[in-house]
């Protein structure tokens, strides 16, 4: 519904902004990182993310947008809320949160206040897979030795092939950690046997 929201910096906590916009100040739940990135702003652009329950309306606002995308990724999983994923956001960087998913490092991410082993191990699972769709920004890279020319072409040709996008990933990316210097065709051959 929202895409952000810009304007006066009215009042900055380490838990929530006063954005002031055309004369109505927006309430907006942030995490640590923003916090650090707003709190001697007197303006600021956040991303927003609106939530709507029965009893409430909340906005969660983000510096950027990678770290409003992995918010929706960790309240995309069945158990995290809005504020375990700010809190998650708060403890670790974006790109800390990705290594963290992509070790499968549970321990870790369960050192989260109030969250559980078997809740980090759900975020894990279930976002393993995800966290390629962030491999074009510059915040979170994916370890892809091989340019990313290589990657898209196998990728396309394997959806072309009707394989789906998840599998396909996940298998190209295990491909060139392995062999980094691998061409297109080599690629795709290697893909289709783990596929």
């Amino acid at each position: 519904m929202y895409e952000y929201i810009t304007g006066k910096v009215a009042e900055a906590t380490p838990t929530y902004a006063v954005i002031e916009a055309a004369g109505v100040g927006y309430m907006i739940n942030i995490s640590l990182k923003t916090f650090s990135d707003i709190e001697h702003a007197e303006d600021t652009l956040l991303y927003v993310h609106f939530i709507v329950r029965e009893d409430q309306q909340t906005l969660f606002g983000f510096s950027t947008k990678i770290e409003r995308e992995l918010f929706r990724q960790l309240i995309s999983v069945s158990g995290v809320g809005g504020n375990t994923a700010r809190m998650i956001l708060s403890t670790y960087s974006p790109r800390e949160l990705q290594n963290i998913i992509a070790t499968e490092n549970a321990v870790l991410l369960k050192n989260v206040k109030g969250l559980g082993l078997k809740t980090a191990q759900k975020i894990i699972v279930e976002l393993s897979g995800k966290m390629l769709e962030f491999a074009g920004d510059t915040e979170l890279v994916v370890k892809r030795e091989r340019n990313n020319v290589v990657y898209d072409e196998a990728l396309a040709a394997l959806a072309m092939l009707g394989f789906q996008k998840a599998a396909t990933e996940k298998a190209l990316t295990a491909i060139f950690k392995e062999n980094p210097s691998l061409g297109v065709e080599d690629a795709i051959r290697a893909a289709l046997k783990r596929l």
